[in-house]
C-alpha cells in the first residue's frame, strides 16, 4: 500500500471519528473488512407508524332507530316497532364485533332519552343528540331511522356526529325492497360491510 500522505497523518488534520476513524479508513482503502458496532451506526426507528385504523376506537352513543312511514299504513305498526329493536340491537353488536367504535350503554343517559324523544324525532332535533352525547361523554352520537316509502321501497339511514363541535363525520343510507325481517337485517348487514370496505370507522 502506497505510503500516506504526510497531511493525512497529522493529528491537527483528523477526521471527526479520531484515529479510530483514521484507522478505518485505512482499512477500507486496503479492503479490509470493517465491523461496525450499533453507535456506528445511524439511528433508525424501527417503530411501525400508527394509522387511523389502528388507534383506539372512539367512543359512540348509538340511538335507537327511528320510523319514518310515508304510506301512513297502521296495519304493519306493530311487527315495524319490533323490527326498529331488532336492527338497533344488530347495528350496535355489529359495531363492537367489527371494532368500528367503542358502544357505550346509554343506560345512564335513558331519563334524557326518553324525555327528548317525547319532544322530537332525535334523528331530526336539531342537534339535540350532541345532548345525549355530552351525558354519555362519547366522542360521537349515532342516529338511525327507517324511512318506508311503501311495503317494497324503503331505506336505512345512520348519521354520526361529532359531540364536540357538533359537527356530521358520516351520513350513511341502504335501500332495501320488501318490509320484511329478512330485509332490514340484510340492509344492516350490507351497511356495517360497506363502511369495513370503506374504512368508514372511527371518524
Amino acid at each position: 500500500m502506497p505510503p500516506m500522505p504526510a497531511s493525512s497523518t497529522n493529528p491537527k488534520r483528523l477526521s471527526p471519528g479520531g484515529a479510530a476513524g483514521w484507522l478505518t479508513a485505512v482499512l477500507l482503502m486496503a479492503g479490509a473488512p470493517v465491523a461496525c458496532s450499533a453507535a456506528d451506526m445511524p439511528a433508525v426507528s424501527t417503530a411501525p407508524a400508527i394509522t387511523a385504523a389502528q388507534s383506539a376506537p372512539k367512543t359512540i352513543a348509538m340511538l335507537d332507530f327511528e320510523l319514518i312511514d310515508d304510506t301512513l299504513e297502521t296495519a304493519k305498526d306493530e311487527a315495524q316497532k319490533a323490527r326498529l329493536v331488532m336492527i338497533s340491537q344488530q347495528l350496535r353488536a355489529a359495531f363492537a364485533e367489527n371494532h368500528l367504535y367503542q358502544v357505550v350503554d346509554n343506560a345512564p343517559a335513558a331519563a334524557l332519552i326518553a324525555d327528548l324523544s317525547t319532544q322530537f324525532a332525535l334523528h331530526d332535533c336539531n342537534g339535540c343528540d350532541v345532548d345525549i352525547g355530552k351525558a354519555l361523554k362519547t366522542d360521537r352520537v349515532l342516529t338511525a331511522w327507517v324511512q318506508k316509502v311503501s311495503n317494497l321501497i324503503l331505506n336505512i339511514n345512520i348519521q354520526i356526529r361529532d359531540v364536540r363541535t357538533g359537527l356530521i363525520m358520516l351520513n350513511k343510507s341502504v335501500d332495501i325492497r320488501s318490509n320484511t325481517d329478512d330485509s332490514w337485517n340484510r340492509g344492516i348487514k350490507y351497511m356495517v360491510r360497506s363502511m369495513v370496505e370503506k374504512n368508514q370507522a372511527n371518524r
